[in-house]
């Protein structure tokens, strides 16, 4: 209960549904009620009417009206009480014992006044017509009310019949109309979550309905915004990083000169601590470079590559890095792809994963990369030896600046921020899992394209 009166107070799609169903079941049941009585009262006028034109019948064409004798009046019982009616004379003007006529089929007061009137008889009650004929006599026409009533409540019953069956076929149409009324505000809502998180296109409009379109505008007009505020952000991680390269630059520079002077081995070894700062500072300065190129929306030209080609020339790149910790690195398939990328992202890419991949594998370790292709994508695949990353880790790890805690590995924490950032712009899809499941180590990194045509094979 509480879960539904959290969701009406939530959703408008619900309030509205809530509101036109009770406002329908309200109105429904205003005009059934009024329906009944109106049927009722119109039977009982049709009932005095069949009453009026049975005593019309007996004027126009007056005829003997037998008592039916006593031992026969037993019969009346199985006749059909519906179609029953009884058509009698009452007394005349001369007195009869008690002001009853005691040898009629119904008791009648003889002193009945002529029209419509109800008179109980008994234990019965009775609607009687009172017409004095040509001859003096008068005529009485009467049908048990408990009948009429009878009747008259089955007609009005039978008015509600269509309210019984279209109301609940109305709830059911109004349920639909307002889920389909408010599908594209449904769909619109699974297209925004499903956005990366620097993707901020304005909103399409489309078939949204008129009241949303506001909501729609000041939507966009806070994307673009914030479009413009990320864009200021990596404009100044770009200029800061490419500022601070001269002075770093200068400062590698110092350090050159500096070693080949004379100085005692424990400045040496300061030198040393210090050359090595530097190499740090200027390679987190290249990642940051990196990352804003990454993320900036500026459309690249793209062209179809060989990932074998690409494969050789990262592999070309880092395997000095991996001959220092006796890495076996290499590429473990020989089947080739094509991928319509951009050729600098791709390497940029593959030369951080790969980078990753040794710096993070133990020495005497193992680096593998290979390619796996389908008639509808292209995946590479590079796997190691590694301590893998955790599940835990796995989405935080793409954060900038962020590093697996226990790592003794000196990095930046921007590698994996610059994949996504390139994965993401080129379409691709990135997944992170063990090189191992069973024994939950080493890692494996997939980035998947769309296969493009005429691919090649080997």
């Amino acid at each position: 209960m509480d879960g539904l009166e959290r969701r009406l107070r939530g959703s408008l799609q619900s309030k509205l549904s809530v509101w036109l169903s009770l406002t329908i079941l309200g109105v429904a049941a205003i005009a059934g009620i009024f329906a009944f009585f109106l049927a009722h009262h119109e039977a009982e006028e049709l009932q005095d009417d069949v009453l009026r034109q049975l005593a019309s019948v007996f004027v126009r064409q007056p005829m003997e009206l037998a008592t039916p004798p006593v031992e026969d009046r037993g019969n009346d019982e199985v006749l059909d009480r519906e179609n029953r009616v009884f058509v009698q004379r009452l007394a005349g003007s001369s007195p009869i014992a008690s002001g009853v006529s005691a040898d009629l089929p119904l008791a009648l007061p003889a002193d009945l006044v002529d029209g419509l009137q109800t008179v109980r008889i008994g234990n019965e009650s009775y609607r009687i017509l009172v017409r004095t004929l040509d001859s003096g006599d008068r005529l009485a026409v009467a049908q048990e009310t408990e009948v009429r009533d009878e009747i008259a409540r089955g007609g009005a019953l039978l008015t509600l019949t269509p309210f019984l069956i279209l109301v609940p076929i109305l709830l059911l149409v109004v349920a639909v109309m307002v889920r389909k009324i408010f599908r594209p505000v449904t769909a619109l809502a699974d297209e925004i979550d499903q956005r990366h998180d620097d993707d901020l296109h304005p909103i399409v409009a489309g078939t949204l309905p008129s009241e949303i379109l506001p909501f729609v505008m000041a939507i966009n007009r806070l994307l673009r915004r914030v479009e413009k505020s990320m864009d200021a952000q990596r404009r100044f991680v770009g200029d800061a990083a490419h500022e601070l390269r001269s002075p770093l630059t200068a400062l590698s520079l110092q350090a050159e000169r500096l070693a080949a002077a004379e100085m005692s081995a424990k400045a040496q070894e300061r030198l040393q601590i210090l050359r090595q700062g530097i190499e740090r500072g200027a390679a987190l300065l290249d990642q940051l470079l990196a990352l804003a190129r990454a993320q900036s929306a500026a459309n690249t030209s793209q062209s179809r590559l060989s990932v074998q080609e690409v494969y050789r020339r990262v592999l070309e790149d880092l395997i000095p890095l991996a001959e220092a910790k006796a890495i076996d690195i290499g590429v473990a398939s020989t089947i080739d792809a094509e991928v319509s990328v951009n050729d600098f992202d791709l390497m940029t890419l593959l030369k951080n994963l790969v980078g990753n991949a040794i710096r993070y594998t133990p020495a005497g370790g193992r680096v593998d990369l290979s390619v796996l292709a389908t008639a509808s994508e292209t995946t590479l695949v590079i796997e190691d030896s590694g301590p893998g990353i955790p599940d835990a880790e796995r989405e935080r790890v793409f954060d900038p600046f962020y590093r697996v805690l226990g790592s003794n590995e000196i990095g930046s924490g921007l590698g994996l921020s610059i994949v996504r950032a390139i994965a993401i712009r080129l379409g691709a899809t990135l997944a992170l899992g063990f090189a191992d499941p069973q024994s939950c180590s080493g890692l494996r990194v997939t980035v998947t394209f769309p296969a493009v045509a005429n691919r090649g094979c080997e």
